[in-house]
């Protein structure tokens, strides 16, 4: 293969980041997932969180898609095949949800993770975080 060669995606190469990454973080499917469901439990009854969770019917189904979610971030699983933003876009979120949002998330993600994991998985999280919000959240003029 030479320098300007793309790189071959597949099944292989994704396995192998996949497996890197659960080497370097300690991170892993199962693991996310606890975490996820720690994590929506306490969302789901925060004051400001909480009224954007009464819309999902069905938790088990939702745990599911998001742990395919968060799995493909941060583990690049490519489990995942959705559209967070047009998922996200009924809700009114604003600046205050984003940074809620993000602090719960990280006090969740140190309390189950080692250092490694939760800096890898708080590193994607700002990133989605800031993504969404720039998507969701109107300009004020």
């Amino acid at each position: 293969m030479q320098p300007s060669d793309p790189i071959p995606e597949g099944p292989e190469r994704r396995a192998a980041l996949t497996a890197d990454v659960m080497a370097r973080t300690g991170l892993n499917p199962e693991a996310i997932e606890d975490f996820l469901r720690a994590f929506y439990g306490a969302a789901r009854i925060d004051a400001l969180l909480g009224p954007s969770f009464e819309g999902v019917a069905d938790w088990e189904a939702h745990i599911a898609t998001i742990t395919r979610f968060w799995c493909s971030v941060a583990l690049m699983t490519g489990a995942y095949h959705g559209q967070p933003m047009q998922a996200h876009a009924h809700l009114a979120l604003t600046p205050a949800h984003f940074s809620r949002w993000l602090a719960l998330f990280e006090a969740t993600a140190r309390a189950h993770f080692t250092g490694a994991g939760a800096d890898h998985l708080m590193e994607r999280a700002r990133r989605i975080a800031r993504s969404l919000e720039y998507g969701l959240v109107p300009l004020r003029a």
